[in-house]
């Protein structure tokens, strides 16, 4: 029998680099690492494969789970909803997967009232200046749209100390390698 995984819990702001550290820590074998798989009212995008890029499910269905409490964290995003569901995670732990959920920071706190032995980790940007920088210098959005993720992000911001440990990514090397070593710490 494996030893259980650890839950760990994975934000910070739009542009901190969260997916590209992630992807870093994922080529890590020694961590165990597993992805959580989101469940979703919204229709699948071209591509997307149920059970690989999310469990897609009616509303109906997703509304009777949520009266279940089927739930870690749940969300409303552009009249769809999101959640991570607690059995398929449970199911991964048991596996002696360390689970890592990527999500927002209020999704966050519903998973750190649930489950408080998971593992926060808080990725920050090594400053506010270099964060716009990274937004802006994607350019794939109108300034409207960039204003919005500097405005949540600020706010973000401020909420970096409801996690137990805080990353600075002011190189992906680094950070991976911190969150690496928070990780086998704890695990």
């Amino acid at each position: 029998m494996s030893k259980k995984g650890k839950l760990i819990i994975y934000s910070g702001p739009s542009g901190v680099g969260k997916g590209t550290v992630r992807k870093e820590l994922f080529k890590l074998d020694d961590l165990k690492l597993t992805y959580s798989i989101s469940m979703t009212t919204r229709s699948p995008r071209e591509g997307e494969i149920e059970g690989i890029d999310y469990f897609f499910v009616t509303k109906d269905y997703f509304e009777q789970e949520i009266k279940n409490g089927a739930f870690l964290e749940y969300a409303v995003f552009v009249g769809n909803y999101y959640g991570t569901p607690k059995k398929y995670v449970d199911e991964l732990l048991d596996k002696g997967f360390n689970v890592m959920l990527e999500i927002e920071i209020e999704g966050a706190k519903q998973v750190m009232e649930k489950c408080p032995e998971a593992i926060s980790i808080f990725l920050m940007p090594p400053s506010f200046d270099a964060l716009e920088a990274r937004i802006r210098g994607r350019r794939t959005e109108e300034e409207e749209i960039v204003q919005m993720r500097l405005n949540k992000a600020r706010h973000e911001l401020n909420l970096y100390d409801k996690y137990q440990y805080v990353v600075v990514n002011d190189s992906v090397e680094k950070a991976k390698e911190e969150i690496a070593n928070i990780i086998r710490k704890v695990a």
